[in-house]
């Protein structure tokens, strides 16, 4: 058996991520998988962010006797800067592994998989629609990190007018500072005239990502896995969590089915 572990604090996007390679590996192995909640013990099924609209992974009371194995951390100036493990391919049955997993080498070979692992139902998005999956909350309290106007513009930009979008509606964890935010952009309105529909709901915000032919995302984990998956037209942030210095602190973190501005 192969074990995940899920941190107390990590979100959907990490958690989904962690699962995915637990799975991957030990489908890879031919053995069981199951995932633990690294908490006190005490009710590891609410652990788990996505309980609302995606399938249960299986769970596991941990054994600390198991064999366990670490995705490599390496860092400079402080930040996480850990890339593509090729280790990730000889762990072997009877192992607990721990790591963040979001370098798409870790379950792209899975893809049929990984895609029926994270079925949901689906939301009808029209095809003249982007929707923007914006990151408020404590991003926007580091500089280095919090998405500019500008990227959001320009990939607006893009969006209408080389794929003729004409509506744009914004999934966030901060609904209140989006609407801010996108208020100086465009208006805050449609080409029609109708406001920015804003979205503030994990099982929404994740299900229109899975859907929607068009979308552009902040450098948040949460957006990786829906729109890998979806394989539509994607804009993300060049250097991802560090645009704004434009320094590629996450390797891991380029998909070659985005397009990077």
């Amino acid at each position: 058996m192969i074990i995940g572990i899920f941190h107390q604090g990590s979100g959907l996007g990490n958690q989904l991520a962690r699962y995915v390679a637990t799975r991957v590996r030990a489908l890879d192995l031919g053995v069981d998988y199951a995932m633990f909640y690294n908490a006190d013990g005490s009710g590891k099924e609410e652990g788990f962010k996505g309980k609302f609209f995606l399938n249960q992974p299986n769970w596991y009371a941990f054994q600390p006797s198991m064999y366990h194995w670490e995705e490599k951390k390496i860092t400079k100036n402080g930040v996480d800067i850990r890339s593509y493990d090729p280790e990730f391919n000889f762990i072997k049955d009877n192992t607990a592994i721990d790591g963040e997993f979001q370098d798409e080498r870790y379950w792209e070979h899975r893809e049929k998989e990984v895609d029926e692992w994270l079925k949901v139902e689906p939301i009808e998005v029209p095809d003249d629609t982007c929707v923007l999956g914006f990151r408020g909350g404590e991003f926007s309290l580091y500089p280095d990190l919090f998405l500019t106007k500008e990227y959001w513009a320009e990939a607006m930009n893009i969006m209408v007018s080389e794929h003729g979008i004409q509506k744009f509606e914004i999934h966030t964890d901060d609904e209140v500072l989006a609407k801010e935010f996108f208020s100086q952009l465009y208006g805050g309105v449609n080409s029609n005239g109708s406001p920015f529909r804003v979205v503030h709901d994990i099982g929404i915000n994740w299900r229109s990502m899975r859907s929607a032919k068009h979308a552009v995302i902040a450098n948040s984990s949460f957006f990786i896995l829906p729109r890998w998956l979806r394989n539509g037209i994607t804009i993300a942030p060049r250097y991802w969590g560090r645009r704004n210095v434009k320094v590629w602190s996450l390797s891991q973190n380029f998909y070659k089915r985005f397009k990077y501005i």
